[in-house]
């Protein structure tokens, strides 16, 4: 893509009316755009990104496997009414329209998805299986002072499993662990995030999370250093000593949720009698577990963990485009014609590239460039062509910066 066809520019100066580092990068970098407390339009730039994380967690589910569907935001009342949560949660939107009748603005599916699998689950033959999406949720938030970390709109993704017994809820439920794992381990969290003991709230005495440190995190857990288990302070009986190996926790950290895992057990399935025959013609209750993974909120965190002074620092795995080309000088200069092959060459062989050829200064391009921070910075110019090559700089902190020639960046980046 040409820098110049992107409707977004980059600003040179922080949002006023934001806090978090988080927002105040992705605005500044033309990712996302504040539309009001709490809720953001994602741009071209930021969707790229949103895109490259779905893709990576879509992944992971089908592995599972688990089958991807797509459950309204909107929901009507009365499932609502069935679990008690329509009075009982405190950050639920409602809605009244012109008849009078109520819906609910979704920030989490059981009470639509439990009465749906209902039409479909009749044998035990129908079960395991699991299902997933990536959905807009809304939750009446109190306080949305952190910018895509606390959202009253928000991305995720949920999924269900339905199954026989407790010990097939149990493998589903440690494959969605490693499957977390792997995520987080991909984009280069996985030594900051910890599969975390938490309250498991109206659903079981526990559950899990996946907290990832950051000092711009809401949640204090305490780890074990023998295990990698954490435990969060938010737990009701709190304990002194890991709960797996018995050793001591260390002290306090600071940290954000960004995903989390409940075995909902016949919670659900009780209240809609969703219920399946087993080999002897025996009507049984539904095993439930669900599995939440906050894509919004991971951009948010990716951002105020791996950016620097300079702005944002995208892993490869999330980055919008690999390749961030840079010509300078004139528009109808030697570098214009060069990086316009070297562009060209870059989307023949399969790589995303952003080519900046705007008729800005060097110091412009070079200062959006980082600010932007996609993984590979190219720069070409009448200097790196005096030794026909081109410059390139990777965007991680102590990243090398060489010159090359084009046949050697294409091997490198190939």
């Amino acid at each position: 893509m040409r820098q110049s066809e992107l409707f977004t520019k980059a600003r040179r100066e922080d949002p006023t009316d934001e806090v978090a580092k988080n927002a105040k990068l992705l605005i500044r970098a033309g990712f996302i755009h504040k539309e009001m407390a709490g809720v953001y339009s994602y741009l071209p730039l930021g969707l790229r990104v949103v895109r490259k994380l779905e893709n990576l967690i879509r992944r992971a589910m089908i592995a599972l496997p688990a089958q991807e569907v797509l459950l309204p935001a909107l929901q009507p009342k009365e499932p609502w009414l069935a679990t008690g949560r329509w009075d009982k949660m405190t950050d639920l939107y409602k809605l009244r329209d012109e008849s009078g009748r109520e819906f609910a603005l979704g920030p989490t599916h059981e009470e639509v998805v439990t009465p749906l699998v209902k039409n479909f689950l009749s044998s035990y033959q129908d079960l395991p299986f699991a299902v997933f999406q990536f959905q807009t949720k809304f939750r009446m938030e109190p306080r949305v002072k952190s910018g895509l970390l606390r959202g009253r709109e928000f991305l995720m993704k949920d999924s269900y499993s339905f199954h026989r017994d407790a010990a097939d809820l149990k493998r589903f439920y440690e494959g969605v662990i490693n499957a977390y794992r792997t995520i987080f381990k991909t984009l280069g969290l996985g030594s900051n995030t910890y599969l975390t003991l938490a309250a498991g709230g109206t659903f079981a005495e526990f559950s899990h999370e996946f907290q990832t440190l950051t000092a711009a995190g809401e949640d204090i857990i305490r780890i074990c250093a023998a295990c990698h288990l954490a435990v969060n302070d938010g737990i009701k009986n709190k304990q002194p000593v890991c709960p797996s190996c018995g050793r001591e926790l260390s002290g306090p950290q600071t940290a954000i949720e960004t995903a989390n895992i409940f075995e909902l057990g016949i919670n659900f399935s009780r209240v809609f009698n969703l219920t399946y025959r087993d080999e002897a013609g025996t009507d049984r209750l539904a095993l439930m577990g669900c599995y939440g993974f906050g894509v919004s909120r991971l951009l948010g965190a990716l951002v105020e963990i791996m950016s620097d002074d300079r702005g944002l620092v995208w892993p490869a795995a999330a980055a919008p485009f690999t390749v961030h080309l840079l010509s300078l000088g004139p528009a109808n200069g030697r570098a214009a014609g060069a990086a316009r092959e070297l562009y060209e060459r870059l989307q023949k062989i399969g790589l995303e590239a952003l080519w900046d050829e705007r008729a800005v200064s060097a110091g412009e391009k070079l200062a959006e460039a980082d600010l932007i921070g996609i993984p590979y910075r190219v720069v070409v110019s009448d200097r790196t062509l005096a030794d026909n090559k081109v410059e390139l700089t990777e965007r991680r902190a102590g990243g090398e910066k060489r010159l090359i020639t084009a046949d050697e960046l294409c091997a490198f980046l190939g």
